[in-house]
């Protein structure tokens, strides 16, 4: 990948509204614009597991003060929905989350969704370049058990979470009242999967509550 440097102004300005957090903090969440709730939704019950996995092995919590939180690009009204509609605009994006992360080199690249996803594999320069409805809820499953499974401290490790988590009717129905709902036992499930490879990587990662 090659190295790009950004003096551009309107990024800048752009910069101040849609971003959140230290870009030298080894955790960044990668959303869609269209869906900011993710940050509340999928994110915060995620962030519970983990935290309570990684108190009950060591006894302390991870300091998320500073989680670099940014939307994938400025408006969501030029979110592709296509393979082939990705506009001038977001190829610009995508040069420019590039450049921030060859520079900073994250450790945890988290997405939410199907075009977060997709965004950030063309950062990487992923082949084959997909659309959006390529990623498929199972689809995303199964990409963040590779992530998991491939996870190397020594890089940055793109890890696909849901952007909604929702049981169908008939499951809701027939479900033991006192069962875990689809939402919880997905949160539990990542949550978990990912506080373990923050454990396993612990003495190289500086997010620990001092």
């Amino acid at each position: 990948m090659s190295r790009l440097t950004f003096n551009n102004n309107q990024f800048i300005g752009d910069n101040m509204k849609r971003e959140l957090g230290d870009r030298n903090y080894p955790i960044w969440l990668l959303i869609n614009p269209k869906y900011p709730a993710v940050r509340y939704d999928i994110w915060r019950p995620v962030l519970d597991e983990i935290q309570d996995r990684v108190f009950r092995d060591f006894q302390t919590r991870i300091d998320t003060t500073n989680i670099y939180i940014r939307s994938a690009v400025v408006d969501g009204g030029i979110v592709p929905n296509t393979l082939n509609w990705w506009g001038k605009e977001v190829a610009k994006e995508i040069e420019y989350y590039r450049a921030i992360v060859q520079e900073h080199k994250p450790k945890m690249l988290i997405s939410f969704g199907a075009f977060p996803f997709e965004f950030a594999r063309r950062v990487f320069e992923i082949k084959p370049e997909k659309g959006p409805k390529a990623w498929s809820t199972s689809i995303l499953k199964n990409e963040f058990e590779k992530s998991i499974d491939d996870f190397d401290i020594n890089q940055t490790n793109r890890i696909p979470l849901l952007r909604r988590v929702i049981a169908s009717d008939k499951f809701i129905e027939t479900r033991n009242i006192l069962s875990p709902t689809d939402s919880e036992t997905y949160f539990q499930h990542v949550g978990t999967n990912i506080a373990e490879k923050i454990i396993e990587n612990r003495d190289q990662l500086d997010i620990w509550i001092k």
